[in-house]
């Protein structure tokens, strides 16, 4: 198995550093909880604009998270290239809350090879303009569920597709990294076995959506940590997702994991929604510095 080695956050500057045990780790969070997950209504019928879409405001999501203590960000691939036009907007936003660019979410089927050439086309735009403008990371999630259920090709399908991503992420200089998400063929630990020995991508692990997946956060990133170059972290309780320390997730066992793997890139909270945004990052953060983070 191939593997790829890059220099974790690589642009992140020193004050963006809280030492843990002489490993670095940095936090971000991502912008989706302002808004919530919805989609690009032209996605429906042009793959092209078949977008990941946070339905609130970029610039009041970057204000709140800097305000919180975190000190970068993730973002939607359809927020992202809501400033292609104005790139220089974005910038400012950056320089204004002293936020780093961590990480671009975007995805595909992945799994139907007629539209495949078209997926890539869109993810490698993506790419291109997140580099641009100084991120890390680029995380894809996806591989589609069929009407009348998961064929065992769909998985080389999905693999061949993530080499392709790490193709595009090495082109513009990111690190690419697979997502399981609750909705795909990567739901259980059963599932991502079948997937990560065919192809080259690193993991992300997200902790509540591998454990509402059935799986263990905690043994996944064990026996996955050489693959592991970006982390999401997010807390789980009765079917819900939650802010960190509202769930029942063990962090602190997680984090102690990583810093035996010497893993110093970032770690990003998520949460999909929650009724104040801010407050839910707030909730986090105090959570983390807690924990020593």
């Amino acid at each position: 198995m191939a593997s790829f080695q890059y220099e974790w956050g690589k642009k992140a500057t020193d004050e963006h550093v809280k030492e843990l045990g002489g490993v670095k780790m940095k936090l971000g969070y991502q912008t989706n909880t302002w808004g919530g997950v919805v989609g690009h209504p032209a996605g429906v019928t042009s793959i092209k604009d078949l977008y990941y879409l946070a339905n609130g405001s970029t610039e009041e999501a970057l204000k709140d998270i800097a305000a919180s203590g975190y000190k970068g960000f993730e973002i939607f691939d359809g927020n992202l290239m809501q400033y292609v036009d104005r790139k220089k907007d974005f910038q400012a936003l950056m320089n204004e809350y002293s936020l780093d660019f961590v990480a671009v979410y975007t995805g595909g089927n992945f799994i139907f090879p007629d539209i495949l050439e078209e997926e890539m086309l869109k993810i490698e735009k993506v790419a291109a303009f997140a580099s641009e403008l100084g991120a890390n990371h680029l995380v894809v999630g996806g591989g589609a569920v069929r009407s009348n259920g998961i064929l065992e090709n769909d998985y080389i399908h999905l693999a061949n597709a993530l080499n392709k991503v790490v193709e595009i992420a090495q082109k513009y200089d990111l690190i690419p990294s697979y997502h399981p998400h609750l909705g795909t063929i990567v739901e259980s630990p059963a599932q991502l076995d079948k997937l990560m020995p065919l192809t080259t991508i690193n993991l992300c692990p997200d902790t509540a959506h591998l454990e509402a997946g059935g799986g263990d956060p905690i043994e996944i990133i064990k026996k996955y940590s050489s693959r592991i170059k970006y982390v999401h972290f997010k807390d789980y309780d009765n079917g819900q997702f939650l802010p960190l320390g509202k769930g029942h997730q063990n962090f602190e066992e997680m984090t102690r994991l990583l810093q035996e793997s010497n893993y110093d890139g970032w770690i990003t909270i998520e949460l999909d929604s929650y009724s104040d945004p801010k407050q839910g990052a707030e909730i986090s953060r105090n959570y983390l510095k807690n924990i020593g983070l």
